[in-house]
């Protein structure tokens, strides 16, 4: 069968090669235009765009204009960038337009492509986002890019972190927004906190084109996005919950030290519920309730704080303050807090001062933030091994576009040792034989730890690792010797803009660099280097005239010189120190090397005690070994080891993929909830006056207080006529004679109903004649838009309580995510009767001081977080540290003091020079 199969696609082509096809009648026809398109003048090509604006009003759709608008992009680029589109990167346009993923090998002009689909769906006038992995690269393409949209004349705009409301609403108003994941997700949260929608600052989700997809939307999208701030003092709860530890007995739990979480039994489940009552902590009589999971939570952090945390070891106790000792290098992390009510717990237990928690305020992940938009696309050069999960998740999928001029790379098979040690002193030895014959060598290990370890291991080789600080240095210590001096420089994919810069040396002959997975991504590594940088950090400001086009000249004389070199030598050489779980990130290690047709080569080296190798069984395949005779240094190589370990990686995909899919599937619980919140915000912001939803609220109140104390088909001495008259009394701030009704003949509930409805509406109706009608529409709207903002936080809370407890239904055979789902919506709707309520009772009793209208809440104090899966730090954290610094407070001579200069400002060292041509090159 697998003969036929291979015989069909010889004759018929991949399912692949036929889709590719069928965009290639309209590369012909774009190419068909080009001498017509070229022939116009700089105006006439501008005024097409207005053209095709003028086609889509009169009901034209964008698939109709595609050929004219990719002809008149390609003319663009060539005039604007001096760059003009193969048809292989046209094809990529038409995948990127029609909201699939567009696979293309390194090198082969991604930034480039997306201009084409970009421009097409700018010209609706509903915005299109960019997206990027880090703030550099948003900056970077919305610069370069931005001159082929600013020539056709559209707008371009850049979110990247620490800009003002302003700044965020005029980059979003734009044709074209470029800026990170992340900066466009938490700008969606924070709108949705926005108390009136003029300060809100995006306009909407018509179309996206993710770059690095694979990187966002799966890697990244492990984790949410989190805006939290700080709750009010619960000191005393805490205390009170750290009571009851106590008077537990090593009966009443069970603890798993292994996975640090700890369980109730039954025997402490009852313990628990008879000292909850006595405290008049519990709500109903179960532990279990769904009113009580807030509790339940914080007994399971208070128990874990008591039984499974060490003072000394995991924590110590200093200056009144609990203080995390990292578990891996034993030292004191100050300012770092455990999650979820845990450092309270542990604070309680040393009985010092309580810090209040900090409270989950709105939270998405990246699967439902970018589901949002009407239309989504992508591109990278690894998508197809994660295929089933963009089709399954995001519905989109992936086409591998042919590479512009064929790949002549050299992927050789995996070379097996049988320790680390002897691994990496093999791959030192290939490093000396590269740098032998100045073969520039990327380096990809796995974590920072293990990029140390090789540096170390080069160091003690008679090699010096060159400071990131000085890239000029860099450079120049790499050209010594024609690339044989005995220099390495090591990235770790956090200061983006200075590793741009070596990256796009790392091509030099003889360069040595070593690079974590993310480093460096969205950078191309050219042979011999990269002229545009060099020359932008070389001569900086140095003004137009003969001698900076004679140097000019020069360099990109230079590095042509360095590139035959380079290529002479055989072209990059990608060393992978190991195997990483996911076959996608070896492909973009290797696709590093080999681009535009350019030769390279690959070799990954394995050992035994690797973490993808133990899934082998490597004990066994370790004796085995050592029966053959393989002896110390030597490596087995064959190509059913690649297959072997090519099948392990799918299955860790398989399991990463399904661990992701879980959580999304609890997630898209609470995202339904999320959109019915954020659509009823924003339909309340936009209404005049809201004075029938708060009239319906009012009604409805009046109906469940009825039907609480009056049961159907009862007779009037069976109502609770006193419990009723005192929730009126709460909810309505009306004193009425419920009990004299009860006592009159014939009357029913429904008569109730209605003598409550009249005398509730005619109280409202005093306050609207007291106050204006003006004021009191903005009175209701500022009430019902606060109370509903504090419920959901609560809520939110409380989902984030379940979730941690109900995986637990599952050992009484019962599913955990349908008891989540139930659950989550008893939550819900008790959150939509207190809203009811809340907002009921508190517009019955408002009193204005002076009768003006109120001003809207202030928002409360907010952080926004994401933890890189990768990493395990808060990036919104780092980037807050990147944050402006007023000019007065920089100190000239230490850069640490300087925070983010703009690109454009004067460089605070006092050179004279713009920071990108000073400092900001190094940056």
């Amino acid at each position: 069968m697998a003969g036929l199969g291979a015989l069909a696609r010889k004759i018929f082509g991949s399912a692949n090669d036929r889709k590719v096809k069928t965009f290639r009648a309209k590369v012909e026809q774009i190419n068909a235009l080009e001498s017509e398109i070229q022939a116009l003048s700089d105006d006439a090509l501008r005024a097409k765009t207005d053209e095709f604006r003028n086609q889509l009003k009169n009901g034209a759709s964008v698939d109709d204009l595609l050929v004219p608008a990719f002809a008149t992009v390609r003319e663009a680029a060539r005039r604007a960038l001096g760059q003009r589109h193969y048809d292989v990167q046209l094809i990529g346009g038409m995948v990127l337009n029609s909201g699939q993923i567009a696979e293309m090998r390194t090198g082969e002009g991604k930034t480039l492509v997306a201009t084409a689909p970009v421009y097409l769906n700018a010209l609706t006038g509903n915005g299109v986002h960019v997206v990027t992995v880090n703030d550099y690269l948003a900056q970077r393409d919305s610069d370069w890019m931005g001159q082929v949209y600013k020539f056709l004349g559209l707008s371009v705009g850049c979110i990247t972190h620490g800009l003002s409301d302003e700044e965020r609403r005029a980059a979003y108003a734009a044709d074209v927004t470029y800026g990170t994941n992340n900066e466009f997700g938490f700008d969606y949260l924070r709108d949705n906190m926005k108390h009136d929608r003029q300060s809100m600052v995006q306009r909407g989700h018509a179309y996206a084109i993710v770059d690095e997809v694979d990187s966002i939307l799966i890697d990244e999208a492990r984790t949410p996005l989190i805006i939290s701030g700080p709750l009010e003092d619960r000191s005393e709860f805490y205390n009170s919950v750290d009571a009851f530890i106590p008077h537990l007995t090593e009966e009443d739990y069970e603890l798993d030290e292994k996975q640090r979480s700890t369980t109730f039994t039954e025997a402490g489940n009852e313990k628990l519920e008879k000292l909850l009552g006595e405290a008049g902590l519990l709500k109903g009589d179960s532990l279990y309730d769904v009113e009580n999971v807030a509790i339940v939570h914080h007994l399971q952090q208070a128990l874990k704080a008591h039984k499974l945390f060490q003072r000394d070891k995991d924590y110590i106790v200093r200056n009144d303050e609990v203080v995390i000792i990292d578990e891996f290098t034993g030292r004191m992390m100050p300012g770092r807090r455990f999650s979820e009510g845990l450092h309270q717990a542990l604070e309680a237990r040393e009985k010092v001062r309580i810090q209040p928690e900090n409270q989950t305020l709105a939270s998405i992940t990246f699967q439902n933030y970018f589901r949002m938009y009407g239309k989504l696309a992508g591109m990278t050069g690894t998508a197809s091994t994660e295929a089933d999960e963009f089709a399954d998740i995001y519905k989109l999928e992936v086409v591998e576009i042919p590479t512009n001029v064929s790949v002549k790379r050299i992927d050789d098979d995996d070379e097996v040792y049988r320790t680390v040690q002897e691994k990496f002193q093999a791959i030192v030895k290939l490093i000396d034989d590269c740098k032998q014959r100045a073969q520039p060598i990327l380096v990809g290990t796995t974590s920072i730890e293990k990029s140390e370890y090789l540096a170390e291991m080069l160091k003690k080789h008679g090699y010096k690792q060159i400071d990131l600080s000085d890239p000029a240095a860099f450079a120049a210590a790499q050209k010594n010797e024609g690339g044989k001096t005995k220099v390495f420089a090591v990235l770790n994919a956090r200061y983006h803009e200075q590793e741009a810069f070596i990256v796009a040396q790392a091509g030099l002959p003889g360069a040595v660099t070593i690079a974590t997975n993310m480093a460096g991504r969205g950078t191309d590594i050219q042979l011999g280097g990269n002229a545009d940088m060099q020359i932008a950090m070389e001569l900086g400001d140095m003004p137009e005239g003969e001698e900076r086009s004679a140097k000019e000249a020069q360099i990109r004389a230079e590095v042509e010189d360095m590139k035959q070199k380079a290529l002479a030598a055989g072209g990059l050489y990608v060393i992978g120190t190991e195997r990483h779980e996911s076959r996608r990130i070896d492909n973009q290690l290797r696709g590093r090397s080999g681009r535009q047709g350019d030769p390279g080569h690959s070799k990954f080296f394995l050992s035994l005690q690797d973490d993808l190798m133990r899934i082998f069984g490597s004990e066994r395949m370790d004796s085995m070994l050592q029966k053959l005779g393989l002896e110390e240094g030597e490596a087995i190589i064959h190509p059913w080891i690649n297959k072997a370990l090519e099948k392990a990686q799918q299955k860790v995909e398989a399991r990463n993929f399904d661990i992701r899919k879980n959580l999304l599937k609890f997630d898209d619980v609470m995202n339904d909830q999320r959109k019915v919140v954020f659509d009823q915000r924003i339909e309340l912001m936009d209404s005049e006056a809201i004075q029938d939803a708060v009239s319906d609220m009012r009604h409805d109140v009046i109906d469940d207080l009825v039907s609480a104390h009056i049961p159907e088909r009862a007779y009037p001495e069976q109502w609770d006529t006193e419990g009723l008259q005192e929730e009126v009394r709460k909810y309505l701030n009306l004193d009425l004679p419920i009990k004299d009704w009860a006592a009159e003949e014939g009357i029913a509930d429904e008569e109730v109903k209605d003598r409550l409805r009249k005398a509730a509406d005619a109280g409202m109706a005093q306050k609207v004649a007291k106050y204006s009608p003006d004021i009191m529409r903005q009175v209701e709207k500022a009430v019902l838009l606060q109370t509903l903002d504090n419920l959901w936080r609560e809520h939110l809370a409380n989902l984030d309580h379940l979730r941690s407890v109900v995986g637990f239904r599952g050992y009484a055979q019962r599913d955990p995510l349908q008891e989540y789902k139930t659950e989550a919506f008893t939550l819900f709707e008790s959150m939509l009767t207190q809203l009811r309520q809340m907002t009921t009772a508190q517009l019955m009793r408002v009193e204005l001081v002076t009768e003006q209208a109120p001003q809207m809440p202030a928002e409360p104090e907010m952080h926004a977080h994401h933890i890189n899966p990768l990493t395990g730090e808060d990036e919104m954290a780092m980037a807050d540290a990147q944050l402006p610094v007023p000019p007065a407070q920089r100190d000239p001579e230490d850069p640490a003091t300087w925070g983010k200069v703009g690109r454009n400002e004067a460089c605070p060292c006092g050179s004279g020079k713009k920071f990108k041509h000073c400092h900001g090159v190094l940056v």
